[in-house]
Formats: C-alpha cells, structure tokens, sequence
C-alpha cells in the first residue's frame, strides 16, 4: 500500500511538470495566442475601438494570460486568450 502511495505521488508530480514545461505544446499555443491576440488588440486600437468595453475586457483579459504564461498556467493561459480574441473581434461590430 506505502509502495502504491510513493508510485501515486511521483506520477502526478510528473504531470504536474509537463503542464508547466515553457516547452510544452500548450506553452508555445499560449505564447503564439498572445502574440496574435496583442497584434490584433493593437490593430483595434488603430482602428479607433480602444473606447469600447470590449477592447477594455480584451486588454485585461491579456494582462492576465500573460502573468499566467510567466508562472506555467498554460491552460488558463489558452483560455483567457481566446476569451480576449471575442471580445476583440466583438468590439468592432459594437462600435
């Protein structure tokens, strides 16, 4: 049963290491997302739609992935881009 425990324990901690491994495919889907998604919030900004409560969402919204990308929080990184990326497109059709 301690041998179970011990065998347990070491494979989450395992997987727990491969979430954050910065070269992990949902790091580099997280670092390109916010690539993307920063091109496109500057480009609204261009565009005249930083104004809107949408570009608002969005900015935070990529703030905050990118504190999640710098600590291996991948997932919520993923996530918290493609949210922002709606509220992009979204605000230009507010306007």
């Amino acid at each position: 049963m301690k041998k179970l425990s011990y065998v347990l324990f070491l494979t989450m901690f395992v997987i727990a290491g491969c979430e954050t491994n910065p070269s992990s495919a949902s790091a580099r889907q997280c670092q390109s997302g916010l690539k993307v998604a920063n091109k496109e919030l500057n480009y609204a900004k261009t565009q005249g739609f930083s104004g809107t409560v949408e570009y608002t969402k969005a900015a935070g919204l990529l703030t905050a992935a990118s504190i999640q990308y710098e600590f291996g929080k991948y997932p919520n990184c993923i996530d918290k881009v493609k949210r922002a990326r709606r509220f992009i497109r979204n605000s230009h059709i507010k306007k």
